[in-house]
C-alpha cells in the first residue's frame, strides 16, 4: 500500500470518527436536565464543555471532507455527474436555504447556542417552523460539500450516516426538552416538524 492509499483511509477514518464524535458530544450537550439527576447542578455548565468539543470536532469533520479532493480513496472515487457546472449550480440552490436556516437558528437560539441555561424559554423565530433547525442546515450543508467534490461515494455515505444518527440524536435531545418544558413541548412536537416545516398546521 503507497504512502497515499495509507494517508486517504487515514482521512477517510477520520472522517467517520469525526461525524460519531460530533453527535456523540452534541448528545452529551443537549441533555443538561437528564443529567441533573445524577450529577446536579454543575450538568448545566458541562454542557457548555461538550458543546465547544462538539463544534471543534465538527470543524474537522468538514476539513476531512474537503481533503477527499486531495486524498480521496481511489476504489471509492466515483463521480456524481461529469457535468460539474450542473453540480455547481445545483450546490449553490441548496446553500441559499442552507446558510438561511443555519444563521436564523443561531441567531434564534442566542446563547444557548453555547451555554444551555436553566432559564432559557423555548424558542421563537425559526424554531416555530421547524424544530431542530440546527440539523437541518448542517445536513444541507454536507450535501452541499459532496456536489462540490463531485463525490457520489461521500454523498451516499454521509447522507445514510445522517439518516443513521439523526434520529438517536433527536430521540435524546427532545427526550430532555419534554423534562425541561413538559408539556409545552410536547403540543409543540406535535405541530412543529422535526427537520421539515409541517406546511399545512397552523400556527402556534
Amino acid at each position: 500500500m503507497s504512502l497515499f492509499e495509507i494517508l486517504s483511509w487515514i482521512n477517510f477514518l477520520t472522517l467517520n470518527l469525526s461525524i460519531f464524535l460530533t453527535f456523540f458530544f452534541y448528545i452529551l450537550s443537549v441533555i443538561p436536565a437528564t443529567r441533573e439527576e445524577k450529577i446536579g447542578e454543575r450538568s448545566w455548565k458541562l454542557c457548555a464543555i461538550f458543546r465547544v468539543l462538539s463544534d471543534i470536532i465538527f470543524l474537522i469533520l468538514i476539513i476531512s471532507i474537503l481533503l477527499w479532493i486531495w486524498f480521496p480513496i481511489s476504489v471509492l472515487n466515483c463521480r456524481i455527474s461529469e457535468n460539474y457546472l450542473f453540480l455547481i449550480i445545483i450546490a449553490i440552490l441548496i446553500a441559499v436555504p442552507s446558510f438561511y436556516i443555519l444563521i436564523r437558528a443561531l441567531k434564534d437560539a442566542g446563547k444557548e447556542t453555547i451555554e444551555t441555561s436553566k432559564d432559557t424559554k423555548m424558542y421563537g423565530g425559526i424554531y416555530k417552523q421547524i424544530r431542530h433547525p440546527q440539523i437541518s442546515g448542517s445536513i444541507l450543508l454536507f450535501i452541499i460539500l459532496c456536489l462540490i467534490l463531485n463525490s457520489l461515494f461521500l454523498l451516499i455515505w454521509i447522507i445514510s450516516l445522517m439518516v443513521l444518527i439523526t434520529p438517536i440524536v433527536i430521540y435524546f435531545e427532545e427526550k430532555d426538552l419534554i423534562k425541561r418544558f413538559g408539556e409545552g413541548y410536547l403540543f409543540y412536537k406535535k405541530n412543529v416538524g422535526a427537520l421539515i416545516p409541517k406546511f399545512w398546521r397552523k400556527d402556534i
